[in-house]
């Protein structure tokens, strides 16, 4: 955990438009951004949501029929973990010595992912983070996350978090972060504004997302939206009704101190990257006013359950207490078969006890009254 020594260090926020769905020439293009912000001294790059084939645009301009040879292509250069193309983003990392976070559509087996891949310096995936609920359509391609991949990482740039898109209006989930005492947050974003009728909508819910969190959190949070590009327009908009939906720009950008102020950007509607010091002695600062999970905040009156358990479709049933445990994975607290068992018994020395009192009282057999 980085300490509040006064320590700087400088991170980017990429801004890009991907390849889409192109895994091998957004991989190239988010190697060359990596060097691009390693040579400008960043020992930090965060890279959008699902850079890496692309995010699936196709699945709110239409219905599923008539996209379905690009559904094949963007499943087809999703990425596996690992594989040839996570060792190319971590050996990036370690030749220019930096931590790299960066989106992908992580393919297991059948089932792709909206998740966050975390690279140090080494060039050693140190965690993954899947999003827990794709977002409206977005269940059409992408599996939900679970409990175990809601993580902080420990590093050497200071305990380190992140979450995708709009996971970030979801309260409790960036609650569980803050109370792992994430101090620098990478908030990975599609750049949805590009989407007509979105311009400020998503804009204005990715600021107000990103800086409240970086208040109430009191860490840094760094925010990197995609862009998306003319030619990646015309790939995807293959009617007149879908020109309609579609137009290239989009993004929105920053790197947000502590207590929520930006340290760089916005950058809107173009892609670059921003730059910004982070200095620890910010959370110092705001530690003088308030905690959420400290001294300004009331466990015993409001508290979190955080369910951190891995979802498995099939559990062994030769392990019997596994028998305990939920086969849902929005079930919590299942009882355990010990539990069950005895409250089975105590059931049956009541039933016992009511047959043995009726039998002896026979009007009591006959009474309408219910017991």
């Amino acid at each position: 955990m980085k300490e509040y020594l006064g320590e700087k260090y400088k991170v980017a926020a990429v801004q890009a438009s991907s390849v889409l769905y192109d895994r091998e020439k957004s991989l190239e293009k988010a190697i060359s951004l990596i060097e691009e912000a390693a040579s400008n001294d960043a020992q930090l790059a965060v890279l959008p949501e699902s850079y890496i084939p692309g995010y699936p645009y196709h699945i709110w301009m239409g219905a599923p029929w008539g996209y379905h040879e690009l559904f094949k292509e963007w499943f087809n250069n999703s990425v596996e973990v690992p594989s040839r193309t996570t060792d190319a983003l971590c050996e990036a990392a370690r030749k220019n010595n930096i931590f790299v976070t960066i989106g992908i559509s992580e393919r297991d087996g059948n089932t792709c992912y909206n998740t966050i891949l975390y690279i140090n310096n080494k060039g050693q995936i140190f965690g993954k983070h899947r999003k827990l609920m794709p977002t409206h359509v977005e269940r059409v391609h992408w599996g939900q996350g679970d409990g175990s991949y809601l993580n902080v990482y420990d590093t050497e740039l200071g305990k380190m978090s992140g979450l995708v898109c709009w996971e970030h209006t979801m309260d409790l989930v960036r609650h569980s972060l803050i109370a792992q005492r994430a101090q620098i947050h990478c908030g990975v974003w599609v750049g949805f504004s590009s989407m007509p009728g979105w311009e400020n909508l998503f804009d204005m819910s990715t600021e107000l997302a990103s800086r409240y969190h970086a208040h109430v959190g009191e860490c840094f949070v760094v925010t990197s939206q995609s862009t998306i590009s003319k030619e990646n327009v015309e790939k995807l908009a293959q009617t007149d009704y879908q020109k309609e939906w579609i137009k290239p720009g989009g993004g929105w950008s920053a790197i947000i101190a502590p207590g929520g102020s930006i340290l760089a950007g916005p950058l809107k509607g173009e892609e670059g990257i921003l730059y910004a010091d982070i200095d620890m002695q910010m959370i110092a600062d705001m530690a003088h006013w308030h905690d959420a999970t400290g001294h300004y905040s009331r466990p015993d009156v409001a508290s979190l359950l955080l369910n951190k358990d891995p979802y498995q479709v099939a559990r062994s049933i030769n392990n019997f207490d596994s028998l305990g445990k939920s086969f849902d994975q929005n079930a919590i607290n299942q009882p355990s078969p010990e539990q069950l068992l005895k409250k089975i018994q105590q059931l049956e020395e009541k039933y016992s006890e009511l047959l043995t009192s009726d039998l002896n009282n026979p009007t009591r057999l006959l009474s309408p009254t219910p017991r």
